[in-house]
């Protein structure tokens, strides 16, 4: 008995019949369209005091006048936004945005004549045969009523038999909970069918989805490479500073350096830090994330370690911003693996600017004890986002031990990205 009461007067049914309503409350200007169309049936009583098949022609009219307006692919959406409040359908079954396509319109134009003419019906009969119905169970208490042509028309003016209103009005009462309550039902199981996702739809979300996570990569690689040199290159200070305190040598000129790179590195890290985490608070592209250049390349080298030789040649302040950047994320990089691995050796870096290509070479001296690093085919997390960004420019990128050195090769094409 408690489930059938829930079914009938429960939150959901109570919702699902106000969406009912909504439907009815919609569809009156096209049943005014409707009866226009047929006033000269109605005798000249308007379009409230026409016949009863007057009234149902008008729906019938309205009908398809609906269907053309809800063709138009903002009524999806609203149709939509109207139905996860009310419907009781999880949200994620729906579809978003404006229906695109012949296909999810003709559904949507579906789903909204289903709708508004259900629901007018529904909220016809809740108007009219609540008040029916409760006349019909007065009529044991109101003598008036069974005299009137109510009680007459029923044949229940005969006070014996006028006490059968009283369960006939509850039954119509329960009759019109059961019947909004069905239609409520209905229209929610044809709700995912009718305005969930269009293969069109799904195919939108994928490639929403696989440009988000793009993004995301691309910030995450970011977070990679700027905190990850930072790291290895103040490990490498901090550690080259404690070995010369340790010693006692004095060299304080060489501590005070050491502790300026790392005030620097960390600055500059700090700063590239907060403009990834603003992006990804605002979950907006990454166009606009302030990255460094070649034009940091000093600092950056100058806070990687004494022991790195730097040679450029060329002009590098006319390159394109995008080759920029990715350059100096590649020497980043490349400078993070070097200083892991050289030790104390010399790390020689070379950047060429030759016609349309920009050439980054990196090497350091493998380790005389232990095992040398092995080239993975794909590399390590920063060795693959080194290579897709070269491939991102149309570029290429490797990475492997040549002739005793570990060597990070790129190149990128200046005049693809201008």
């Amino acid at each position: 008995m408690t489930r059938l009461w829930q079914a009938l007067f429960g939150q959901r049914a109570r919702r699902r019949w106000l969406h009912l309503i909504v439907g009815g409350a919609l569809f009156m200007p096209y049943w005014l369209v409707g009866t226009v169309v047929l006033i000269p049936l109605t005798d000249g009583g308007g379009p409230f005091g026409g016949s009863l098949l007057v009234q149902f022609g008008a729906y019938g009219v309205g009908l398809p006048i609906a269907a053309l307006t809800a063709l138009f692919p903002l009524t999806r959406p609203m149709s939509v936004a109207v139905a996860r409040a009310l419907c009781g359908v999880a949200p994620g079954r729906f579809a978003e945005g404006p229906a695109r396509g012949p296909e999810a319109r003709a559904r949507t134009a579906g789903w909204f004549v289903l709708h508004l003419g259900t629901g007018a019906l529904v909220s016809g009969a809740s108007l009219a045969l609540p008040p029916f119905a409760l006349s019909v169970a007065a009529l044991p208490f109101s003598p008036a009523l069974r005299a009137s042509e109510l009680g007459r028309f029923w044949h229940l003016d005969r006070p014996w038999l006028a006490w059968a209103g009283l369960p006939l009005g509850i039954l119509m009462l329960l009759a019109l909970a059961a019947a909004a309550a069905a239609a409520g039902s209905l229209l929610a199981a044809a709700a995912p069918r009718l305005l969930g996702p269009s293969p069109a739809d799904r195919l939108a979300a994928a490639e929403r989805r696989a440009a988000e996570l793009a993004v995301r990569n691309r910030l995450a690689r970011e977070l990679h490479d700027s905190v990850g040199h930072a790291l290895s290159a103040v490990t490498l200070q901090a550690g080259a500073a404690r070995r010369v305190l340790d010693t006692g040598a004095g060299d304080l000129d060489f501590v005070r350096e050491a502790l300026t790179a790392i005030e620097e590195t960390t600055r500059r890290t700090v700063g590239e830090l907060d403009a990834v985490l603003g992006l990804l608070r605002s979950g907006e592209d990454d166009g606009d994330l302030a990255a460094p250049g070649l034009e940091a390349l000093d600092a950056l080298v100058r806070g990687a370690g004494p022991r790195v030789a730097l040679t450029v040649r060329g002009d590098l302040a006319g390159l394109p911003e995008a080759v920029s950047r990715e350059a100096y994320r590649i020497v980043q990089e490349g400078l993070t693996n070097a200083v892991r691995y050289a030790r104390d050796e010399t790390v020689t870096a070379r950047i060429a600017l030759s016609g349309d290509e920009l050439e980054i070479t990196m090497e350091n001296p493998l380790p005389g004890a232990g095992p040398a690093p092995v080239a993975r085919p794909d590399g390590g997390r920063g060795l693959r986002g080194v290579a897709e960004r070269a491939r991102l420019l149309g570029g290429a990128a490797e990475a492997g031990p040549v002739e005793g050195c570990w060597r990070l090769a790129a190149r990128l094409p200046v005049g693809s990205a201008r």
